[in-house]
């Protein structure tokens, strides 16, 4: 063996080595692409978590031989949000000590900047568990309905967008939009259901415009965890009926809606649709991460972040009957619902083109204020 060759020895041997890594890498890689894709899933999504959490490149060399992360959205949407929301929610049922109230209760109030001087009862004794305390009623007077405006806020939050419906897409946020016949679902032809048969976007909309000279406006109201939770009626209108659609709970704060395209299509949320004095009219309520539980008080049927539930389904529920032709009559400001700790409400209404929003984006609102009028 020559000198050359005898010093190339333990470069070679070093190589080997270094190489059977990326080798064994391949192989196991090729294993993976033949699993079926719930197993990949299962099995490549410890790796992608340490993708995220490692200092950055750690995980690099793994590209060469023909691995990829996961997507950041495809990780959060893998979080068993329902299953944890309804953990939230048995814990909010929990009756705290008499002594631990006041230091828990306090600590929310410190953390999201919580007022209960306008609370009915400020005593933070008085509320048994944190369900309670998140459902907490306001004094009469705290919040005046505004009388001289045709829509009012339904609720305190801030105000993520509003304006025209264009081209059948509704902005959740500056910039990322949604379908709006994703977010009302598909129409149906019963009767009892006051949605056109499935059409074209353009006809989709004009149907939803019942009156000519028309137009379609949205607002969207983010409540933070710190707002008042209840949520009221923006108006005097007539509800029809209800869709309940069964999804995931993601959270709806601002930065998430930038992040994921359509992310109230894919929320549980139940949509009230019916009647005002313009044509149609629908207040939405829009479910997110220990936010299951939706309540509307008039409607007993209704039940919200059950264990199980086919994707993309929904239920119809109809308040027109022989006995009640008209529906559940709402008057301006008169209570509606209530969510458990925060969420999302959305308009989406038939008015005049001389309809005039009172607000600007990203503004603190609160239940009662203008929204806007003719």
């Amino acid at each position: 063996m020559c000198q050359s060759e005898a010093r190339r020895g333990p470069e070679l041997r070093a190589a080997k080595w270094l190489h059977f890594p990326q080798l064994a890498l391949r192989r196991r890689l090729g294993q993976l692409s033949c699993m079926s894709r719930p197993a990949l899933k299962l099995r490549s999504w410890p790796l992608t978590v340490l993708y995220y959490l490692l200092p950055f490149g750690a995980l690099r060399p793994l590209s060469r031989v023909g691995w990829r992360p996961v997507s950041r959205v495809a990780l959060y949407k893998s979080v068993p949000t329902r299953l944890l929301s309804r953990a939230w929610g048995r814990l909010n049922q929990v009756e705290l000590p008499h002594w631990l109230r006041r230091p828990v209760y306090s600590l929310y109030i410190w953390t999201f900047g919580v007022n209960m001087k306008e609370a009915a009862v400020e005593d933070l004794h008085h509320y048994r568990n944190l369900s309670e305390f998140f459902r907490r009623k306001l004094k009469p007077q705290a919040r005046p309905v505004c009388g001289l405006h045709s829509v009012i806020s339904p609720s305190d939050g801030k105000i993520l967008n509003f304006g025209q419906v264009k081209n059948c897409e509704v902005e959740q946020v500056k910039g990322v939009t949604y379908s709006l016949e994703s977010f009302l679902g598909p129409r149906t032809s019963t009767d009892d259901v006051p949605f056109p048969p499935a059409t074209p976007c353009g006809s989709f909309r004009n149907q939803l415009v019942t009156r000519e000279g028309n137009e379609l406006y949205h607002c969207v109201i983010y409540l933070a965890p710190g707002d008042y939770h209840c949520f009221h009626s923006p108006t005097d209108w007539t509800v029809s009926h209800r869709r309940h659609f069964p999804g995931s709970l993601m959270s709806v704060n601002p930065g998430m809606a930038r992040w994921i395209k359509e992310l109230f299509c894919h929320n549980e949320r139940v949509v009230l649709t019916g009647d005002w004095k313009h044509g149609f009219f629908s207040l939405t309520a829009v479910g997110a991460t220990n936010v299951g539980s939706i309540r509307i008080y008039f409607d007993r049927d209704l039940h919200t972040n059950s264990p199980r539930y086919s994707k993309g389904s929904y239920n119809d529920f109809s308040f027109v009957t022989h006995a009640n032709k008209e529906g559940i009559p709402m008057r301006k400001g008169e209570h509606l619902g209530e969510f458990n700790l925060g969420s999302t409400i959305v308009l989406i209404f038939e008015a005049p083109k001389d309809f005039n929003f009172k607000l600007k984006a990203g503004q603190k609102i609160r239940f009662g204020e203008a929204l806007g009028s003719l």
